[in-house]
Order: structure tokens, then sequence, then C-alpha cells
């Protein structure tokens, strides 16, 4: 009970020299002004965090690590800024809890600039799985266009024979071309021509002193 503290949010440093006299004389204490930041303010208000769990800076951490959007990058996350910013506006302390586990990760994934050869075409790197080790190739630079998803295995063995001039077959050996052996046949289950059946006819309902 001899010592006030107050917490304070300022861009910039802030004189409180006149304030804490005031203050001082009305509650006849020590007054002590801090000023902390937008993670220090969630960490003492509290709160529940888009995973269901009470807040890490509210919790447990007591050390605040500068967050950066090259965190979300190498996680190959949304650039979203509602999804990437917590309750503070600022961007999420998680965001740095996996960083280095995608990042030992990215290094045993195939460069993103190398086309691979197929005898159909070429496929361009699209999006990968960073931590299943697979990626999705497309036959468009811009857009995705008939997509196919390989182990990071795969693509370095077609590398290496796309190197030795050899184009194989296909991304994936294994996959059935056929859309039908994945999906049925969905169209073919119902005739396309259900909707021109003759419908019945409502029968008319028969007025006296009409012919039967």
């Amino acid at each position: 009970g001899g010592k006030a503290i107050f917490y304070y949010i300022a861009d910039e440093r802030v004189d409180f020299r006149k304030l804490i006299r005031i203050l001082a004389d009305t509650f006849k204490v020590r007054i002590e002004m801090k000023q902390i930041g937008a993670r220090q303010e969630a960490g003492r208000i509290g709160g529940i965090g888009p995973c269901g769990r009470p807040l890490c800076c509210s919790s447990w951490m007591s050390k605040f690590v500068s967050v950066g959007t090259g965190s979300a990058r190498l996680q190959d996350l949304s650039m979203n800024p509602q999804k990437l910013a917590g309750q503070w506006a600022k961007l999420k302390c998680c965001l740095n809890f996996e960083v280095d586990s995608y990042a030992e990760a990215q290094k045993q994934l195939p460069p993103k600039d190398v086309t691979l050869e197929t005898k159909d075409g070429s496929y361009y790197y699209f999006k990968p799985d960073i931590l299943a080790r697979t990626i999705t190739y497309s036959t468009d630079k811009n857009i995705p266009a008939n997509l196919v998803t390989i182990s990071a295995s795969r693509a370095f063995e077609i590398i290496a024979l796309n190197k030795q001039g050899i184009r194989v077959d296909a991304l994936d050996p294994d996959s059935d071309d056929t859309p039908e052996s994945e999906y049925g046949d969905i169209i073919g289950q119902d005739s396309l021509t259900r909707f021109d059946k003759n419908r019945k006819k409502k029968k008319k309902k028969r007025k006296p002193g009409d012919p039967s």
C-alpha cells in the first residue's frame, strides 16, 4: 500500500512530473508511471485467443520478442491482417513459435523457380505443404490449372531426370488420370432426360350435364 503504479500507452515520451505530484498529494503514496506497449496491455487485461486458450502474454509469456510479417511468409500463411493480428491489433506472438521448424522444413523442399518437365508439358511450382513435404504443381504460371500434388522426394527425382534430358510420363506415376475412378460417374447416375418425361395431366372435374 505504499506505492501506486499507473500503466499507460503513448506513442512518444510524456512528461508526467506535474501529474505525479497531484496524484501523490491525492493518494498519499509514492507514484510510479510505467509506459507499456500493446502486447503488455493485452497481457495485463487478459482474454481468450482465437485458439480458444488464454492469451499467451497473460498466462505464461514474460518476454516479448518482435514479430514480423516474414514469420507469416515463411510459414506460407495468408497475409490477411484480420487473421494475423491479435486482440491488441498487432501481429500474434504465436507466429514466432514454429518459425524454426518451418525454416528447417523449407530446406528439404525443391526450389520454387524450377520447372518440372513431362511428356505432356511443363509444370510450375504452385503451393507447398511445408510440414507434409508435398508440393502442388500447375500447368500455368499464374493460375491453378491441372493441379498435381507430389512429394518432395518425387520432385527431386524428376528434377534429376530432367537434368539428364529425360521427360517423365507423369508427375505422379501412381495417379489415375481418369476422374471417374476417384469421383465416380456422378453425371451418369441420373438420366439427363429425366425432366423431359410427360407430366400427368390433371383430371378435370366433370360438370353436371357434360358427356361422360
